[in-house]
């Protein structure tokens, strides 16, 4: 059979349409006025928000001034890594020439930013570079700590077949070795981080799509596969929790929550994890007056396995909280998330600072499509704060998560910042408590081309 690929005339001839009847939480970009205002715009950070974003204040700018800063060579879909992972995309089909995607009439500076001064308006980058702003859109996505996880770096990812398909490179590696594991059987062990992390449905993911491989192989019997959650609970919207906890228990995938990890033995195949529970005690004060306070109780743990499938600690990157950018108190305040208002994506400190995508510190998963309902709110806001006027347009935190339950179906969790669904149409005609064949059709054959040639262009 034939492979079908979409590329930018199809999509442009076909895909559009599709994408306005498969919304997921938004459509095509309709003709907007053009704006007059002025300034010095500068974008930290070209990956999906950053780019997206350029190509939208190109469409709507009359005299448009803006510089963007990203050091990379490639602009990857991301969410690509966990289908190269299970053999489903081939590398070259998730990533394109960043020169290709940052739109004309951008100055791009193919640098690093390692100092950001938000009162003297200025960035300045690794090679030395000052550049000044008026206005600041900060969207340098976040960074993986490889450093969090003794005993491995990402320059050894492979290595003691443990792996993360977080990384370009890791993804690769790891679709021959669970071919490997279901071949030959083994113990499969799969875990996520203690941190928020991008695409937080991709562990998952990966560690069905390998019990699916094993029974279609076969081999299941011959597999053990055991998932090790960070949090109290493997998924936390109610709509959707319920069926992918029997999904584990039907499939007989071991769970345990409250598992961080904290080092690999690569040489031994060990890995090594902290279970945590956390108790309420009664303690006196200093005035002799009872209170409550929580404690943490650890318990170290060490696994063995045949193939190792791990997600290090994410934060924002280190010069956002150099700059005084994050939180400073608050469940994100530690991995140094951007303070900023959920609703408007305006900074809470520094009001010429739109801030979007990852490194964002809202209470909303990290997702590109999230990112692509936050762009038409940030980019109005900006144009409005440039003009003078208040920023009006908000966020719901709407966000979806397309988690593949199988080679064929996908639980489409579509929700706000309050956890409750946010289903669009047609997906509204469906029960999406449930796996569904269609929302595999859109993830395998539409979200990607959607990123390309759709988002990056400033079309959605």
């Amino acid at each position: 059979m034939k492979k079908t690929t979409m590329n930018r005339r199809t999509f442009l001839k076909a895909g559009v349409g599709t994408a306005a009847v498969l919304g997921i939480g938004g459509g095509v970009m309709h003709h907007l006025n053009m704006v007059d205002a002025k300034g010095r715009i500068l974008i930290i950070g070209g990956g999906a928000a950053g780019c997206s974003f350029a190509a939208r204040l190109m469409r709507r700018l009359s005299n448009p001034d803006i510089t963007l800063i990203d050091p990379a060579d490639r602009q990857y879909y991301q969410p690509g890594f966990t289908f190269i992972a299970a053999g489903i995309f081939k590398p070259d089909e998730v990533w394109k020439p960043m020169s290709k995607c940052i739109p004309s009439g951008v100055k791009w500076i193919k640098d690093s930013v390692i100092e950001l001064d938000p009162v003297k308006q200025t960035a300045r980058t690794a090679g030395g570079q000052m550049v000044e702003y008026d206005f600041l859109v900060l969207t340098p996505g976040l960074q993986i700590n490889w450093d969090k996880v003794e005993g491995i770096s990402r320059e050894t990812l492979g290595q003691g077949n443990a792996h993360c398909i977080y990384d370009f490179m890791g993804a690769q590696r790891i679709w021959p070795a669970i071919q490997e594991l279901v071949a030959k059987g083994g113990r499969g062990v799969f875990t996520d981080t203690y941190t928020k992390h991008k695409c937080g449905g991709a562990p998952k993911k990966i560690c069905m799509l390998t019990e699916h491989l094993a029974r279609k192989e076969g081999k299941r019997d011959g597999v053990q596969l055991d998932y090790f959650c960070s949090e109290k609970a493997l998924y936390d919207v109610p709509l959707y929790t319920p069926r992918l906890l029997q999904i584990y228990e039907e499939r007989n995938i071991g769970l345990e929550v409250r598992h961080r990890v904290k080092g690999i033995d690569t040489l031994a195949k060990k890995v090594y994890l902290e279970h945590y529970e956390k108790v309420k005690e009664t303690q006196t004060d200093a005035q002799g007056n009872e209170i409550e306070v929580e404690r943490e109780i650890v318990t170290p743990r060490v696994e063995d396995y045949d193939l190792l499938s791990f997600v290090p600690p994410q934060s924002a990157p280190d010069f956002v909280r150099n700059a005084g950018l994050s939180w400073t108190e608050g469940k994100l305040a530690k991995d140094g998330w951007a303070m900023v208002d959920k609703k408007t994506l305006v900074h809470l400190a520094y009001p010429n600072i739109v801030c979007l995508g990852d490194v964002a510190g809202i209470p909303t998963s990290k997702t590109s499509s999230a990112i692509r309902i936050q762009l038409p709110i940030a980019v109005d806001n900006l144009l409005s704060i440039m003009q003078g006027k208040e920023p009006t347009k908000e966020y719901n935190g709407y966000a979806c998560c397309p988690i593949v339950t199988d080679y064929g179906h996908v639980l489409l969790c579509e929700f706000d910042y309050d956890k409750n669904p946010d289903i669009t149409f047609p997906f509204t005609l469906q029960d999406m408590s449930k796996e569904q064949a269609s929302a595999w059709m859109l993830k395998k054959h539409f979200l990607k081309p959607m990123f390309f040639y759709g988002m990056l262009n400033g079309l959605m």
